[in-house]
């Protein structure tokens, strides 16, 4: 029961992007659509769950002076494995989220929870824990991408909700994204203090 609390405590009390503001480089960068949103989620829950389970499995074996480089290489591992079937299965998807895919090696996210969370516990408790962590981060990314998408396009998922002619072409632009972003995490905030 205690391993479903992780589960959603990274959906909700620990959001990634929202509570914890980690991972700003790849929530600011490719939110300008709720499918990039959506793409650069699920490849770092993806990332997140696989390294989380491999570390709970190895962490007794690696030696405490090369624990965070052998973190990394774990981690760059699967990362590569999600560029390799990006590029195979959605290239479009692949070249729209670009030099952002390779960067979840070092995106603080997974790091911290290798480090805090999968190198002290089981491997169910950890990949409980990633799904949480990943499927939270996610959640925040296409909420962002969408409202992005629909203030600066007039499009939801590249559905047509209504004209162009009423869009603000600065919410698909970098300045709209910290707009956004600082107006969510203004409204959470607000909701976790009632």
């Amino acid at each position: 029961m205690n391993q479903w609390k992780n589960f959603s405590k990274g959906f909700i009390k620990e959001n990634p992007v929202f509570v914890l503001v980690l991972g700003m480089c790849p929530t600011l960068g490719v939110t300008s659509s709720a499918i990039n949103g959506l793409g650069m989620g699920l490849a770092t829950t993806f990332v997140l769950l696989m390294s989380n389970i491999v570390i709970s499995l190895v962490k007794d074996v690696i030696p405490d002076k090369v624990r965070i480089p052998a973190f990394i290489v774990i981690i760059a591992a699967f990362v590569t494995v999600v560029q390799l079937l990006m590029q195979a299965f959605v290239p479009a998807l692949y070249k729209s989220l670009g030099l952002f895919i390779p960067l979840i090696v070092v995106n603080c996210i997974v790091l911290g929870r290798a480090e805090a969370f999968a190198s002290k516990n089981n491997p169910l408790s950890s990949a409980i824990d990633g799904i949480g962590i990943g499927l939270g981060f996610t959640f925040a990314l296409v909420l962002l991408g969408g409202i992005r998408e629909v203030l600066g396009s007039g499009k939801l998922f590249n559905i047509t909700l209504y004209s162009e002619n009423f869009v603000t072409l600065l919410f698909v632009l970098a300045p709209g994204a910290f707009i956004v972003l600082g107006y969510l995490i203004a409204i959470i905030n607000r909701i976790k203090k009632n």
